[in-house]
């Protein structure tokens, strides 16, 4: 490259000769008259536009402002040899911003390039959308960018530059990415065997989740499988370790990503996090002597202590972090220092019991007067947290002490802790006076408005504390220097109770005057507008300062203040009147209590700390705060769904029901194995998500129904189920890709589903994933047995087993989602035949005893009953033997001879719950061969389990 930029190497040469910035300057602006000439030329060649182009982009290094080459840079990016192209690329990225004209000329040459088979060019382009991305660019190429991230012909370090790319334009223009729509795609390439694709594309899901944790719920159990890998398996490749740590950035990220949601209920998923919690705390017990080893060891203790702490303060692992973090404040590191108050206010903020806190306190406090600012803020804060009835005078006592000495730029941040902490665990009302007149004494201009506000709130609506109140202030008001604060909250406490105290010796209605007047000249207006509301009382209550008062209302007649001079004279007209009409009475009432409400001392401290990039998972403050916050996160979205896509649990993990996984699915694996998931009906293409009316969703959450709402559905989907409602085995769903065959057994209110997940091609189906969701988990609860491997090989077979209890009445079955890769991201949502009946037990009776039961349940709304038409067999009669056989899969035990006509079938049966307990039903078949039609009727001692059970049981009969 030298060679032919020649004329670049002597520009450079000659701009570094230059002794005095007016020589440079000179040779520079020759230069530039130079290139505009030669700009102008038709015959310039596009080596010679490069040289040109190189030469303005070192005078704009240079920090020169530069006005021409943008079009000729334009050009370069069209070209199609690299060097040129690299050249046009970098000076768009330097002189150009999101907003220039000149972009918009770009947008096609960049998209040719983000199309190229040449890796290169791709990199390039996704540089320049990354550094310039304006609105416009973001909108017509983040297709593009997301296009060749999910590519499977991508390069893995396109991938990369990729993520990262979108990650940009999301952080700059989030509306015009449409995050929820790609997360299912996105999430899946968190499985890329290359560890570099995940770092990146687990940075792009951080940002995205935090704004849309629903449709990222997924990534949680992505998170696990990759950490359970890292941290247990120890799968990774040799260049991505660290010091001898594997990966510290990523598994900082992941950790940190689990923060961002409620804990998991799947057992396995828990038993899975807590071992690799566990082997990170054992690895933190080592201190290895080398400082990056060391560094990158600590940044993974921490996170898994704040991830520890987020799923549960009382578990054993926040007791044995609590231990190594009162280890980690003493350290002489800094750093070490620093994360440790952190983490320990993160534990502060959730924990029930601050004892294993309180016994550092002394060092705690110690680090408010660390060297480092960081170090003091986190003392703060940690402090702050800890703070309660028992320790709040000796916490805000150290404070108020070291707030005379503290930088200026903590000193609001501590005012603010300071009276929140005081009003929240005062253990008398006296104590919070006096230490907020200290503190506005001490603060001075740091203290806002909102201290001085509620002080006034809390004396009028507190009878006890007045008295109290109007001498504090009026000693304040004694010493030879006075906050403005400390003289409105005299001004307001006096005008309205300093009659409270005038008979008591030094607290006369005069020495009450004098004490105001002498601080009221150095008073901004505001002020002196609030002392002459004051006055203005007096008049009413100290009848003897009526001429001193009026001559004060007098003299403010004439100042030049509009507001002063209007309040004086409206004032000086009431004083003046005569004391019958009771004017001054009236408008001179005391004030009436202040209604109840939030304080504005915590939205200020809130609105302070505001949100960052990446979002706290938990704010400063006690444990209380942190509830209201979980609270409103658990509002805002359902709980990560039970999703299966990953690494083996722990051996050991055990169910709700507390039976061990292991020995709850041998004998039940051994019993599937002859399943046969061969199927007569034809081969069907993928189907098309749509929305479905025929579940109900009387029983069902807001957030059950939105689930069950969309699911795979085609005639032939929809025969395959309704099929399995009452028969235990048989194909759920089926096209070129993926055979999805099902198994279950049933025992009382508890179930086992066995899941069979056959790969059809000759190629591997990779980051398989599948979660089940859709059901109101108050009725029913499903879990998955362990979580199986995120590739299914080529033409063969997974399985998986689900736990199931049904604890009440619900009628939404649960909605199977899976999603995996096949070339492109394939994705289905399936009904599992997991319905209300499958808890049926059958019950035999005779005649008697049956129509006895059945007048004693009675008719509605205990009986359901439904009449539709039926299909007669071939030989014109009723199809009995299909009706039994329906009748008999869902539960009911057939009641032969019980009723007079052979063709009705009547059946019995009681369903088991593990909440309402069991619930009796009787059922009636009545086939009629000439109408063509057939009366079903249902009574149940429940009338919800009536009109559901008829529902499941009409849907296949009408298609027999």
């Amino acid at each position: 490259m030298a060679q032919p930029m020649r004329g670049l190497t002597q520009y450079i040469a000659d701009i570094r000769a230059s002794r005095v910035r007016e020589l440079e300057e000179k040779r520079i602006n020759k230069e530039m008259a130079h290139i505009r000439k030669r700009f102008s030329e038709v015959s310039l060649s596009s080596q010679q536009r490069k040289k040109y182009v190189a030469k303005i982009v070192f005078t704009y290094i240079l920090g020169y402002k530069v006005d021409i080459g943008h079009m000729e840079a334009v050009n370069l990016i069209a070209s199609p040899k690299y060097s040129e192209k690299q050249i046009g690329y970098l000076a768009v990225t330097l002189l150009m911003h999101e907003n220039s004209d000149f972009l918009r000329l770009v947008v096609n040459s960049i998209r040719k390039d983000l199309d190229s088979n040449k890796e290169i060019n791709s990199c390039l382009a996704l540089h320049a959308i990354a550094n310039v991305g304006g609105m416009e660019m973001a909108e017509a190429l983040s297709p593009d960018v997301h296009r060749l991230l999910i590519s499977p012909t991508s390069q893995n370090f396109v991938k990369k530059k990729a993520a990262l790319t979108l990650l940009r334009l999301y952080r700059k223009h989030s509306d015009v990415i449409p995050a929820a729509e790609w997360a299912l795609r996105i999430i899946s390439i968190m499985d890329d065997p290359d560890l570099g694709v995940v770092i990146c594309v687990t940075s792009l899901v951080m940002a995205l989740a935090q704004d849309h944790l629903d449709a990222y719920a997924l990534c949680y159990q992505k998170a696990v499988d990759r950490l359970y890998k890292l941290v247990i398996d120890r799968e990774y490749a040799s260049e991505y370790i660290y010091y001898k740590v594997p990966t510290p950035w990523l598994q900082c990220k992941l950790l940190r990503l689990l923060q961002y949601y409620p804990p998991s209920e799947d057992p396995n998923v828990r038993a899975a996090i807590h071992r690799v919690l566990q082997e990170i705390m054992n690895t933190a017990g080592e201190t290895p002597k080398n400082v990056q080893h060391n560094n990158a060891q600590n940044a993974i203790l921490f996170e898994a202590i704040n991830l520890a702490i987020h799923l549960d303060a009382k578990s054993s692992l926040v007791g044995s972090a609590a231990v190594l973090l009162a280890r980690f404040i003493m350290s002489k590191e800094t750093n070490v220092r620093y994360l440790g108050l952190d983490t320990m206010a993160h534990l502060a903020a959730r924990a029930d019991s601050l004892d294993p806190i309180k016994k550092h306190q002394h060092t705690i406090i110690l680090s408010l007067r660390d060297k480092d600012i960081s170090v003091r803020r986190r003392a703060l804060d940690l402090l702050y947290s800890m703070c309660d009835v028992d320790n709040a005078e000796l916490i805000v006592g150290e404070l108020l002490r070291y707030l005379k000495v503290a930088d200026y730029g903590l000193r609001e941040e501590m005012v603010l802790k300071i009276a929140i902490s005081t009003e929240k665990f005062a253990t008398s009302f006296k104590w919070y006076v006096d230490t907020i007149l200290q503190l506005i004494s001490a603060a001075g201009d740091h203290v806002g408005d909102e201290v001085w506000y509620r002080v006034v709130q809390i004396t009028t609506n507190t009878e006890d504390l007045q008295e109290y109140a109007a001498k504090a202030v009026f000693e304040h008001l004694r010493s030879p220097t006075c906050h403005e604060s400390l003289i409105k909250i005299a001004g307001y406490i006096l005008g309205e109770y300093g009659h409270l105290i005038a008979n008591e010796p030094g607290y006369s209605p005069i020495e009450q005057l004098h004490a105001l007047q002498s601080k009221s000249q150095f008073a901004s207006a505001p002020t002196r507008a609030l002392l002459l509301s004051a006055y203005i009382k007096w008049v009413n209550v100290f009848p003897e300062l009526k001429p001193q008062l009026v001559s004060i209302f007098d003299r403010y007649r004439h100042v030049l203040d509009s507001e002063l001079q209007q309040r004086a004279c409206e004032y000086l007209v009431i004083a003046s009147r005569p004391e019958e009409d009771g004017l001054l009475q009236n408008i001179c009432e005391e004030m009436p209590p202040f209604p109840e409400r939030e304080s504005a001392l915590l939205n200020r401290l809130n609105a302070k700390h505001g949100d960052t990039e990446d979002k706290r998972t938990w704010i400063i403050g006690g444990k209380d705060a942190n509830m209201d916050r979980d609270a409103t996160m658990k509002k805002g979205m359902r709980k990560p769904s039970l999703d299966m896509s990953g690494s083996i649990p722990p051996a050991g993990a055990e169910q709700q029901n507390g039976t061990p996984t292991d020995t709850s699915t041998t004998d039940v694996m051994s019993s599937l194995a002859g399943l046969d998931l061969s199927s007569s009906a034809t081969t069907t293409s993928p189907a098309q998500m749509s929305p479905n009316g025929e579940l109900p969703g009387r029983f069902d959450s807001p957030s059950t129904k939105a689930a069950a709402s969309n699911y795979t559905s085609n005639p032939t989907v929809d025969k395959w189920f309704e099929k399995l409602t009452y028969s235990h085995e048989g194909i759920l769903f089926e096209d070129v890709q993926i055979q999805v065959g099902v198994k279950t057994e049933y025992h009382g209110h508890l179930g086992r589903v066995a899941l069979y997940f056959g790969n059809k091609m000759s190629q591997a189906l990779t980051s398989f994933t599948a979660s089940v969701d859709g059901f109101d988990t108050s009725a029913l609860s499903v879990s998955f047995a362990k979580i199986p491997q995120t590739t299914i090989g080529r033409t063969t077979q997974t399985q998986q087993i689900l736990h199931v209890e049904c604890k009440g009445i619900y009628s939404a079955p649960p909605i199977l989602q899976i999603s995996f890769i096949a070339g492109a991201l394939q994705s289905h949502r399936l009904r599992l035949p997991i319905v209300l009946t499958k808890f049926f037990e059958p019950v035999r009776f005779g005649q008697a005893e049956f129509f006895e039961r059945w007048k004693l349940i009675g008719g509605p709304p205990r009986e359901a009953q439904v009449v539709f038409p039926i299909t007669l067999d071939s030989t014109g009669y009723v199809d009995t033997p299909k009706q039994k056989k329906v009748v008999a899969g869902n539960g009911f035990q057939l009641l032969d001879g019980v009723d007079p006509n052979p063709v009705n079938l009547v059946g019995a049966g009681v369903l088991h719950t593990s909440g309402a307990g069991k619930v009796g039903c009787l059922l009636r078949v009545e086939p009629n061969r000439e109408a063509k039609l057939c009366r079903l009727t249902l009574r149940s001692t429940s009338e919800l389990v009536a009109a559901e059970g008829m529902r499941l049981i009409q849907k296949p009969l009408s298609a027999e």
